[in-house]
């Protein structure tokens, strides 16, 4: 799951006052009315619809918000608000929403409000970042399967590094303030010219290659739409110090497989954290199993347990927005597909 990669996490959008990115806004305002929790029943998130003041119903023609709990069904999700036209607000499961580009696509002109859980698991997702990257710089994929003493003496500090955040959402503020005291050289590449507050430097995306020379360790945090895909390449990772550090946890085809392999293999690369790959899940025997230097967790940076009662309370306080004064947090600019 990913995660509000390019955009602050936590900025709420007024439903009349504008969307995200520059976006055309609704030409009126949300009309509230009953909620359905989608496509299955989820009781964690019907306390959260409570909270927030709404009133639970049945899919009906009365239906004027949709709290969708499923990471997939974009189809059926499509089909829903085809034959339901008068659904005005509609809330995802998680903070990448790349499984629903279509949809989005389709209804960007639409007026009705869209909002993710972008920015709310930045917590526990950049806590994992920082593991896998301190776990790299300490060799410890080795350390871990040596089965004799080895006082070979390597290994890294992250104190002091040139580091590389690639995306501006939540994940990576919140990595910002975890590398706080290792007192870092940090780099923001994000989709917008913005400074972020706490980087050394900002860096609009069109200028990825000039952030990267040299830099030793790589968080990829931003969202995957058709212009970032493979956005991390052979030209890209070649740019990097020798034995640089490289971390995703925001979408796997972000970063070219074969690219990462063959840095890997040759060396070039110090070593890899993928929280996601592509493909995803990685099947059995692939070579990225067995590549050097490499630590594979199975899409668990944000598990379920931690997840959830973050989920509950996004939807609480977008309930809120969606009864009162439109103060939605997270919310998604179709155009730009986050």
């Amino acid at each position: 799951m990913t995660h509000d990669p390019n955009s602050e996490p936590n900025v709420r959008h007024r439903a009349v006052a504008g969307a995200p990115g520059g976006a055309t806004p609704p030409s009126t305002a949300v009309e509230p009315g009953p909620i359905a929790i989608l496509p299955t029943p989820d009781a964690v998130v019907a306390d959260a619809v409570r909270r927030g003041g709404g009133t639970l119903a049945p899919l009906s023609p009365e239906t004027r918000g949709i709290v969708w709990v499923a990471a997939s069904g974009a189809d059926e999700l499509a089909a829903v608000l085809d034959a339901h036209p008068a659904v005005s607000w509609v809330q995802l499961p998680w903070a990448g929403v790349d499984a629903f580009s279509g949809v989005l696509q389709t209804v960007r002109d639409d007026g009705r409000v869209w909002t993710s859980a972008k920015g709310a698991y930045a917590q526990p997702v950049a806590e994992h970042a920082l593991t896998l990257a301190l776990a790299l710089m300490r060799v410890l994929p080795r350390r871990i399967r040596a089965t004799s003493w080895q006082a070979d003496e390597v290994g890294r500090s992250l104190y002091g590094a040139r580091v590389v955040i690639v995306g501006a959402g939540g994940i990576a503020l919140e990595l910002l303030r975890l590398l706080r005291p290792f007192d870092v050289d940090a780099t923001i590449v994000r989709r917008q010219h913005t400074a972020v507050p706490g980087a050394a430097r900002t860096l609009p995306s069109t200028r990825l290659g000039e952030a990267l020379d040299g830099a030793a360790v790589v968080f990829v945090a931003a969202a995957l739409t058709h212009a970032s895909h493979r956005l991390i390449g052979r030209a890209e990772l070649a740019r990097l110090a020798p034995g640089a550090i490289l971390v995703n946890v925001a979408r796997g085809a972000l970063v070219d497989t074969e690219a990462l392999l063959e840095a890997l293999e040759s060396g070039r690369l110090g070593g890899a954290g993928l929280d996601v790959t592509d493909p995803e899940p990685l099947p059995d025997g692939h070579a990225l199993w067995s590549a050097p230097d490499c630590i594979i967790t199975p899409h668990v940076a944000d598990t379920d347990e931690m997840t959830a009662p973050l989920f509950a309370e996004r939807v609480a306080v977008n309930v809120r927005a969606f009864l009162a004064d439109g103060d939605f947090v997270g919310r998604i600019d179709p155009s730009v597909g986050y």
